[in-house]
């Protein structure tokens, strides 16, 4: 069976088995909820917000970007798409045969970009087989293109995590350090060794700082207009997670420059300067977001874990990975970028 033919089937799937669950969070929690309760934290949320379910399925809804009519991209590697989830809570996909989507990031000039894992998934895949496809950063509009599949010496890009775009044609992506490839083709390394293990990443609303996590910490870079880094620094520190936490994931900002970021305490949210203004519990462990909804001010948070339509923990045979996820949303006093095209 040819991949296409696989990537159809498995892009079936997952429209088949998604579950719309558009509904607030009630004294009911579903399994595998936890409650939460709202600091205010001002000028970004209010101390009576309530989060609400917007989307759940078994797969991943990874990678998540905005779109300017308040909608959200969300990246799904298992069934090879990315979805576009509308503030009504309609829901399609909006691109198949995405070999292994990983992320989704869209720029002002509305270029597309995303990272293909193509057969990398463990979880998709016997222990003992090796995936011979080259991972891949690909633009997707306004034509799809491979941006690049390897590294100037040959060198595999590896199973890659997630993806920025630079806002001049290129992007930033992440596979333990962070690299940059150009509108040309050309791979470039930002940063990597020396116990470096990025995972989230995000350009600032003016494009010219680049925040990628690295565990607890998040660093921060200087972009140049051709897309070159600078100024290496760590901008800020994750000062309330709970022991052995994995860190910081998904990063977000917003159209005051306020930098969000996901990890074990729920989403963090730090000012310019890299000073933690709080902390935003969440009902399930969050890893990416992204602002939307059509004043912008609606934060979308993909988190893992979901249910089935019967109320019961979505859940897999022993030594099956679960990836099942549920996307929440809440209203908020900040808002988001609001150059994003639709």
């Amino acid at each position: 069976m040819t991949n296409r033919i696989v990537m159809a089937k498995a892009a079936l799937l997952g429209l088949a088995a998604s579950l719309a669950l558009a509904a607030p969070l009630s004294a009911q929690l579903l399994a595998g909820e936890k409650a939460t309760t709202i600091t205010a934290i001002p000028g970004v949320i209010a101390g009576n917000a309530k989060w609400e379910r917007a989307w759940s399925g078994p797969m991943t809804a990874d990678g998540m970007s905005g779109t300017g009519d308040g909608s959200i991209y969300f990246a799904q590697e298992q069934s090879n798409s990315i979805w576009k989830l509308r503030p009504d809570g309609q829901n399609f996909v909006q691109w198949p045969y995405i070999y292994g989507a990983g992320a989704v990031s869209v720029d002002a000039a509305g270029r597309v970009f995303t990272v293909e894992r193509t057969c990398t998934d463990p979880g998709l895949r016997p222990v003992s087989s090796a995936c011979a496809d080259n991972t891949r950063v690909v633009q997707l509009t306004p034509e799809r293109k491979v941006l690049a599949s390897a590294f100037a010496d040959g060198k595999t890009l590896g199973r890659l995590n997630d993806v920025a775009a630079d806002g001049y044609g290129g992007a930033f992506f992440t596979q333990t350090g962070v690299y940059h490839v150009g509108a040309d083709g050309k791979v470039s390394v930002v940063a990597e060794g020396n116990g470096l293990f990025t995972n989230g990443l995000v350009m600032s609303t003016d494009n010219k700082t680049l925040y990628v996590t690295n565990r607890t910490t998040i660093l921060a870079f200087d972009v140049g207009a051709d897309g070159s880094t600078s100024n290496r620094r760590d901008f800020a520190t994750l000062g309330s997670e709970p022991q052995g936490s994995f860190g910081a994931d998904g990063l977000a900002v917003d159209s005051e420059g306020r930098l969000y970021a996901t990890a074990g305490a729920g989403i963090y949210v730090f000012d310019k300067a890299g000073k933690q203004l709080g902390v935003i519990p969440t009902p399930r462990a969050p890893i990416t977001l992204a602002f939307a909804g059509a004043d912008r001010k609606t934060l979308y948070v993909g988190m893992m874990g979901a249910v089935t339509p019967e109320g019961q923990a979505w859940t897999t045979p022993q030594g099956v990975r679960n990836v099942a996820m549920t996307v929440y949303r809440m209203k908020m006093l900040a808002s988001g970028p609001k150059d994003r095209p639709k």
